[in-house]
C-alpha cells in the first residue's frame, strides 16, 4: 500500500515525475499509470502525483511532452507499417531520448525549481489574499445590512410597544368609564323604582259636591 507523505515535493521528486511520466506518454500508456508507478516510488498517492504533475511540472516540460507524443506517434505508425530496420529504430529511439536529456537538463536544477514553486506559491497566495479580502468585505459589507436591518426592526419594535402601550392605557380609561356609566345607570333605575313606590303608595284625595274630601283607594 502507498504510503500519504506530507512534506513538500523535492526538486528530485519533480524529475522522477517527468521522467515516468513521459515514458509512460512515449510508451503509449496512461498518465494514471504513470503517477500510480511514481507514487510506488516516492512514497506518494496517485491523486497526489496526478495534482502534482498538473500543476506545477507539466508547464516545464511541454517540449519534452511534445516529443514523447511525436514517439508516440511514429511507435504506433511503424507497428503499422510492420518490421523494419533494427539500427534505425535504434537511432531514432536514441535521437529523441537525446533530445529530451538535453531539454530535461536544461534549467531543471534544485535550485531553479525551488525558485519558481515558490514564485507559483506566491502569485498563487496572492490570489487566495485577494479573493478572501473580497470576501471578507462581501461579509462585512453583509453584516452591516443585517445590522441596519436589526436597527430598523428594533426602532418598529419599540413603536409597535408604543402603540401597544396607548392601546391598553385607552382601554383601560374606556372599561373604566363603562363600568361608572353602568354603575350610574343602576342607581338611576334603582332610584326610578323607588320613586314609583312613593307615587302608588301616597293616599289620594277628591272633594265631593259639597266640597268634602274623599279618600281615593
Amino acid at each position: 500500500m502507498t504510503a500519504v507523505r506530507q512534506d513538500a515535493w523535492s526538486a528530485e521528486d519533480d524529475l522522477i515525475l517527468a521522467e515516468v511520466t513521459l515514458r509512460h506518454i512515449r510508451e503509449g500508456s496512461t498518465q494514471l499509470t504513470a503517477f500510480e508507478e511514481v507514487g510506488e516510488r516516492i512514497g506518494r498517492t496517485a491523486a497526489a502525483c496526478g495534482f502534482r504533475w498538473n500543476s506545477c511540472v507539466r508547464k516545464k516540460y511541454e517540449a519534452a511532452i511534445a516529443i514523447a507524443k511525436a514517439q508516440r506517434q511514429k511507435r504506433n505508425y511503424m507497428k503499422k507499417q510492420g518490421p523494419i530496420s533494427t539500427h534505425s529504430s535504434i537511432a531514432s529511439l536514441a535521437s529523441v531520448d537525446l533530445e529530451e536529456g538535453l531539454y530535461k537538463s536544461e534549467g531543471v536544477t534544485e535550485e531553479t525549481i525551488s525558485i519558481d514553486a515558490v514564485i507559483r506559491f506566491l502569485r498563487g497566495w496572492k490570489n487566495t489574499v485577494q479573493e478572501t479580502s473580497r470576501y471578507v468585505k462581501q461579509l462585512e459589507k453583509e453584516l452591516r445590512d443585517k445590522d441596519e436591518e436589526l436597527t430598523a426592526l428594533r426602532e418598529e419594535k419599540n413603536r409597535l410597544s408604543h402603540q401597544v402601550n396607548e392601546v391598553q392605557t385607552d382601554y383601560r380609561v374606556v372599561n373604566d368609564d363603562y363600568k361608572a356609566l353602568i354603575q350610574i345607570m343602576d342607581r338611576a333605575r334603582r332610584l326610578a323604582f323607588l320613586n314609583e313606590e312613593d307615587e302608588e303608595s301616597k293616599t289620594r284625595f277628591k272633594m265631593d259636591a259639597n266640597g268634602n274630601l274623599e279618600r281615593i283607594e
